[in-house]
């Protein structure tokens, strides 16, 4: 029997590893002699690089770097050979920045700049970027300033990359770009549809969870669409995805070429998960909650589809099973499985979740 085990995170519970290994025990409970193959998975948020760089076998780099406010962090990406792996959300990330401090208007992503030049300097000509839980609304000119584009004036004096500065902005120079960027190809982990500007834009939907206050959302959106006007790329600004991450889609795709593609996909080929499920007599996945949401580019949903091309039945464990989650058993799902007692207190059932997703796995497989 060979059982594929291809969970995410399970958030502030475990790790994808963590979950693999504690369904790996599970399964080895009622089948001792099963072969199991452990994918721990993402969908582009947390655990991202983690799952890709433990499926390559990737070296973890640690460097530093400054966070969104431009303070000094060190951060991890992963490098294996000319590929690397690495996230917004380590650098630029929303939760790196307490409550009281979130400040986008002085916030930019020079930090994952940083990253990027670090990893081309080791010699990365491919590399796979998770977006999501930026805490910057900075069209990633941060990001592009830290690989050695200028911001100038109208009178060619530089302006700095915060976004309280870009109605300044009269021209974009590439000229001092890192010229190795031209050989890098980027492919982005990106669920987010949203173009650049405008009321379904970067600002007026992810501003306000970044802190932007309404009287400021739209100075942002006027500071961001002039950006793109400015870049003479204003056609790109409506392209689905250069409002991920505060505008980051739109610099990754413009300036750098970047591949922009759902993140669960981007990982499941990363990380060969359809060659894992060849043979397969079951494959077991999930994350801490799924719901109505769960199709629309969430791991438990981009598993099965995997699952079901290859004809292997899937199972999704989850601590929580909410409304909408069983429309999954429409779309290769075979069973859902509450993880944890029903009625076990939150706390405890965050201090006991690998225990519990064993028991729960165990439990199904004896059924």
């Amino acid at each position: 029997m060979k059982i594929v085990l291809a969970p995410d995170s399970f958030k502030e519970n475990m790790t994808a590893l963590q979950a693999a290994r504690a369904m790996q025990r599970g399964v080895h409970d009622v089948y001792p002699e099963a072969e199991t193959v452990m994918v721990p998975m993402s969908d582009g948020g947390e655990g991202f690089v983690d799952a890709i760089a433990a499926a390559w076998g990737a070296e973890v780099v640690t460097v530093p770097t400054v966070d969104a406010l431009g303070r000094p962090i060190r951060a991890a990406y992963g490098l294996d050979g000319d590929r690397a792996v690495m996230d917004v959300a380590s650098c630029a990330g929303l939760e790196l920045i307490d409550p009281a401090d979130r400040d986008v208007l002085h916030s930019n992503t020079a930090g994952l700049g940083l990253l990027i030049k670090d990893a081309v300097g080791r010699g990365a000509r491919r590399i796979i970027l998770g977006i999501g839980g930026s805490a910057t609304n900075d069209a990633g000119l941060g990001m592009l300033t830290a690989l050695g584009a200028r911001l100038l004036d109208a009178v060619g004096e530089p302006v700095t990359p915060y976004p309280e500065q870009f109605e300044r902005i009269a021209a974009i120079d590439l000229d001092g770009l890192l010229p190795e960027l031209a050989r890098v190809r980027f492919q982005v982990a990106c669920d987010v549809t949203n173009p650049l500007a405008g009321p379904d834009g970067a600002t007026a939907v992810f501003g306000p969870q970044k802190g932007v206050t309404p009287e400021w959302v739209s100075v942002l959106d006027r500071a961001l669409a002039h950006v793109a006007r400015v870049s003479g790329h204003g056609k790109e600004a409506a392209v689905p995805g250069a409002g991920a991450a505060g505008g980051l889609g739109f610099s990754l795709r413009v300036f750098l070429g970047a591949e922009l593609e759902p993140g669960v996909e981007l990982v499941a080929r990363a990380v060969a998960l359809g060659d894992a499920v060849v043979g397969a007599d079951l494959v077991l996945t999930g994350e801490g909650s799924v719901d109505a949401q769960t199709l629309a580019g969430k791991t438990p949903a981009g598993v099965a589809r995997v699952a079901a091309g290859a004809g292997v039945p899937c199972v999704v464990f989850a601590g929580r099973i909410k409304d909408g989650a069983e429309n999954l058993l429409e779309h290769g799902v075979r069973d859902l499985v509450k993880v944890g007692p029903p009625d076990e207190p939150l706390e405890q059932a965050l201090r006991h979740g690998q225990e519990n997703l064993r028991r729960a796995v165990g439990d199904y497989l004896r059924r």
